[in-house]
């Protein structure tokens, strides 16, 4: 009987110290669904959030990235609009010939196929300045934020892009078109930085979203590798002495046998 609860207890000291290896070796305390089955439903789901919400972080990632190239393009159509302007004004001056005036319409008709060409423009296939408004994931559950889209096709800058400066009558005409193309340009790159602000908040909220979600599945699954090395620890010596324990066990029947000798 003293050879069979040491076997026992051999036993179960083996089994926790296996467990115990299976923890340390894997960096979880969840190694089999029977070790925590409420911890692991709940680490499934948090994974599953976590998944989610670093998806939606890299969509917002990516549109904010759209908006930046939008902003340098609006950047550069400003730059061309501010020569057109300078130009207009030139070419309103009576010193100047009408021969003088058709060189800076040709200049000016450059600038303005510059900025036709910019609202050509796209961003990994999606247009940068169709107008269109455009649905960004913000969350895991897929709520939207609706981006506010910038159309270099509008009224405005088409107009611009179509005056001529080669006369003093249409210089004045066309300056008037392009203070309202700058006028609008100067609209539509606060639109793209409100969206870029905002999206820019939403990233930083998905940031820390997924850092708590982290945090809290770390807490269920993560082992204490401390506490679990110092139990560790304990199960070798219980082994180690259950297994010296057995063997005196099995020695103690030896001493029945001289009495019979």
């Amino acid at each position: 009987m003293a050879a069979i609860t040491a076997a026992s207890n051999l036993n179960n000291s083996t089994n926790m110290l296996n467990e115990s290896l299976a923890m340390l070796s894997s960096g979880s305390k969840i190694v089999n669904p029977s070790d925590d089955p409420a911890g692991l439903a709940e680490s499934i789901s948090l994974n599953a959030q976590i998944g989610q919400t670093q998806a939606a972080n890299d969509n917002v990632s990516n549109a904010v990235s759209f908006l930046q190239t939008q902003d340098g393009y609006l950047q550069q159509v400003g730059s061309a609009l501010d020569q057109m302007s300078q130009l207009a004004v030139e070419s309103q001056d009576v010193t100047k010939t009408n021969t003088e005036r058709s060189d800076y319409q040709q200049e000016f008709s450059t600038l303005a196929g510059y900025i036709t060409d910019t609202g050509t423009k796209d961003f990994n296939g999606v247009s940068l300045f169709s107008g269109s408004t455009l649905a960004v994931t913000t969350d895991g559950v897929g709520s939207t934020f609706s981006m506010t889209g910038i159309n270099l096709s509008a009224s405005s800058y088409t107009t611009a892009s179509s005056a001529d400066i080669s006369t003093t009558t249409g210089a004045v005409t066309a300056l008037t078109s392009v203070t309202a193309a700058i006028t609008q340009l100067a609209t539509d790159r606060a639109t793209v930085g409100a969206n870029e602000e905002r999206l820019t908040y939403t990233g930083d909220e998905l940031g820390v979203l997924q850092d708590n979600l982290t945090a809290a599945n770390s807490q269920i699954t993560d082992v204490d590798v401390a506490t679990e090395s110092t139990k560790y620890a304990e199960y070798q010596i219980l082994v180690q002495s259950g297994t010296s324990m057995l063997a005196q066990a099995n020695q103690n029947p030896q001493s029945v046998l001289k009495l019979l000798q």
